[in-house]
């Protein structure tokens, strides 16, 4: 079997999807406004043809790009982490996951304290730095436990790691999670947030989510047929370890393009799966456009080694799962396209290709090059290359 490497940047979309209006995301462009208030550069996406989706700051079009680009639309209802990487390996929701604009019901509050037996702090949306900036006193002196959430779906529980230790953190998420599944209040995920240190606190790398488990993916196609899923950095929590042969946790980008270099290099699996996480969580969500710049240059700097360690029957998609622009005043996700860089070892004809109106299209190139069935969504671009 051949191999595909898709490594999702998170959250780095490329401007607003026509309803993004619906979501209140009009006027986001993640990767467009960050280059035009950083003068970032981004030389080696840009000879690929980041361009010429998007031209921007110091990043333009090229004559002859070197892969094949496009862009691509989210087709389910949603901006969440789960939806963009779920619709990417062929399974798109119908309906989107329930959120908690205003916080959760007080059943759910006393759900979260009968299984931990500690008081709750917080239950209000909003952003994890944040929060424990404000409430992290307050949690250690009560031994609680900070709830809050966002305008994704999903629970947020966060400790001080030296009076809630992370092992204890993880059981109660872990319990919370298995009680909603069957609550009405069911939410498509609950995250563990540990922090440590003294005011202002610093979030820890023992973060864990217990995810919805998704219907039949790629994933288990490729694992039904005897392949190897490779899953780096978060890809097993957003897929609950479905369809997953071996996984690697990471602590951040570098680590994570490191072991995906580390992995090519070593010729394992038929479809390794990385997700740069550092993008969404660090620059992203906390209005942080210089620090996303930097993130996007440092890697934009691996590019060249990530082409070089190619192998012959390799194919590897860059991408991402949607939008969370930092020059906005939301925290949250945005609703937009994505950006698609397809390139195979030894080359391909470059160009820009039409949009492609759902993510599944990801789903259903991967399937072809493996020569594995035809997904039930998406069309595969693969003759494109």
């Amino acid at each position: 079997m051949r191999r595909a490497i898709v490594i999702v940047l998170d959250s780095v979309g490329i401007g607003e999807m026509p309803d993004a209006h619906r979501f209140g995301d009009g006027g986001s462009n993640t990767l467009g406004n960050i280059l035009h208030t950083v003068p970032a550069s981004l030389p080696n996406l840009q000879c690929l043809g980041l361009g010429n989706l998007l031209s921007a700051g110091a990043l333009h079009s090229v004559p002859k790009p070197e892969a094949v680009v496009t862009r691509i639309a989210t087709r389910s209802p949603g901006k969440d982490t789960l939806t963009g990487h779920w619709e990417m390996m062929g399974y798109p929701q119908a309906e989107p996951f329930p959120t908690y604009p205003y916080g959760f019901p007080v059943p759910v509050i006393d759900l979260v304290k009968s299984i931990s037996g500690r008081p709750v702090l917080g239950n209000v949306v909003a952003s994890g730095t944040e929060i424990i900036r404000e409430l992290g006193d307050e949690q250690i002196t009560r031994a609680g436990l900070i709830v809050y959430t966002s305008a994704d779906s999903v629970l947020q529980i966060a400790a001080h790691e030296a009076i809630v230790p992370v092992e204890e953190l993880h059981r109660i998420c872990a319990e919370v999670h298995t009680a909603m599944l069957v609550s009405e209040y069911r939410v498509a995920r609950v995250i563990a947030r540990p922090f440590e240190g003294q005011s202002p606190f610093t979030r820890t790398a023992r973060r864990r989510d217990f995810s919805v488990r998704p219907g039949h993916t790629l994933l288990n196609t490729v694992e039904d047929s005897g392949g190897e899923v490779i899953a780096v950095g978060k890809i097993t929590d957003i897929f609950a370890g479905s369809g997953i042969t071996r996984k690697f946790k990471t602590a951040d980008n570098a680590e994570g393009i490191a072991k995906t270099l580390q992995i090519i290099q070593s010729g394992d699996g038929n479809l390794v799966f990385t997700n740069l996480v550092d993008f969404d969580m660090l620059y992203g969500h906390r209005n942080d456009p210089i620090g996303y710049a930097q993130a996007l240059e440092q890697f934009d700097h691996t590019v060249p080694a990530l082409l070089s360690a190619l192998q012959p029957e390799d194919l590897l998609l860059i991408t991402a799962d949607h939008g969370c622009d930092p020059t906005t005043p939301s925290t949250d996700h945005s609703r937009e396209y994505v950006p698609c860089i397809a390139y195979k070892h030894g080359g391909v004809e470059g160009a820009r290709i039409a949009d492609r109106e759902t993510l599944c299209d990801i789903g259903a190139t991967v399937a072809e090059w493996l020569g594995l069935p035809v997904l039930e969504c998406g069309r595969s671009f693969l003759a494109e290359l």
